[in-house]
C-alpha cells in the first residue's frame, strides 16, 4: 500500500466527498469502496457550530484519512490562506494544493502553483499538489519540497480517462522513487486499473462515484479495478507485439 510523508494508507484509492446523493450514500459508498483516504474541500462545507458541523462528523465516522484541499482558488493567496484554514480545522499538516489557472479546463496554475506549493512546504505542510503530467513543473514542485505529485488523468469531472498515456509513464519513468496519484478525470473503473497498471501508486476520484445511477456500486467496482490493477503492475505483463506469436507449442504435432 502507498506511502505518503511516511504515513502508510489502507487503500490505494482515495475519494471524494462531494456531489453525492445524500450523506448515507456516501457513507456507504466510502465503506463498499475501501477507500483509505476522504479529501474534503474547506470552502464547500463550513465548520464549528456552523451548518457544516454534521458534515464533518460524518467525515471523522468514516475512519479513514482526510486530506483536505484548495478546491476552487484561482490564485496563491487564497489556496495559501485556504490551506491555513484547514490546518486548524482539521488538525493536519496534508494539503492537497490546487491552484486554478482555466475557468473552463480547470488547468492548473502551473506558476501559482509552485509558488503556492513552496510557501506551504516552508510553512511545515505535506503538500499534495494536483498538477499535469509536465516533467518540468513535476521536477520543480520537488524541488520546493513536495513529497507526492498528483497529476490529471484528464481535467476534472470529464470522465475521459487517461488523456496522456505517454505523458503519465514518462512520469513514472522520470520518479522511480516518488508517489504518484492520478487525480481527476477517471470515468470508470478501467480507467483506475489503466493507471495502477503504469506503476502509479494510487488514484483520486470523485465524480465518477459521486455522479453513478448506483454510487454505492461503481465505488465497488473502482476498489476492485485499482486492486487488479495494482496486481497486475506487480507481475510484470508481457510486452505488445506487432506479430502474433503461437501461444500453442509445435512440438510433437503430428505430421500429415
Amino acid at each position: 500500500m502507498p506511502t505518503f510523508y511516511g504515513s502508510k494508507v489502507t487503500s490505494r484509492l482515495m475519494l471524494g466527498t462531494a456531489q453525492y446523493p445524500s450523506p448515507a450514500i456516501l457513507a456507504d459508498a466510502f465503506r463498499r469502496s475501501g477507500a483509505g483516504i476522504a479529501t474534503v474541500s474547506v470552502r464547500r462545507e463550513a465548520g464549528g457550530d456552523q451548518a457544516g458541523q454534521d458534515f464533518w462528523a460524518l467525515i471523522r465516522d468514516l475512519g479513514v484519512a482526510v486530506l483536505p484541499n484548495t478546491a476552487g482558488c484561482y490564485s496563491v493567496r487564497e489556496a495559501v490562506t485556504t490551506a491555513q484554514m484547514a490546518r486548524e480545522l482539521f488538525d493536519t499538516n496534508w494539503i492537497k494544493l490546487e491552484v486554478i489557472g482555466h475557468a473552463d479546463t480547470l488547468q492548473p496554475d502551473l506558476f501559482g502553483l509552485v509558488d503556492a506549493a513552496a510557501q506551504l512546504a516552508d510553512d511545515g505542510f505535506e503538500v499534495f499538489p494536483y498538477c499535469t503530467e509536465d516533467l518540468v513543473l513535476c521536477e520543480r514542485l520537488v524541488e520546493v519540497g513536495c513529497k507526492v505529485l498528483m497529476p490529471w488523468g484528464a481535467p476534472i469531472g470529464t470522465g475521459l480517462g487517461l488523456n496522456n498515456i505517454y505523458g503519465l509513464r514518462s512520469l513514472r519513468a522520470h520518479f522511480p522513487s516518488i508517489p504518484l496519484v492520478v487525480d481527476a478525470g477517471l470515468g470508470l473503473p478501467s480507467h483506475a486499473a489503466q493507471a495502477m497498471e503504469l506503476g502509479y501508486d494510487a488514484v483520486l476520484l470523485n465524480t465518477a462515484v459521486a455522479n453513478a445511477g448506483d454510487p454505492v456500486a461503481m465505488a465497488h467496482a473502482f476498489s476492485l479495478a485499482v486492486d487488479a490493477g495494482a496486481l497486475a503492475s506487480n507481475a510484470d505483463a508481457i510486452d505488445p507485439r506487432d506479430m502474433a506469436a503461437p501461444s500453442t507449442p509445435v512440438f510433437g504435432k503430428a505430421i500429415l
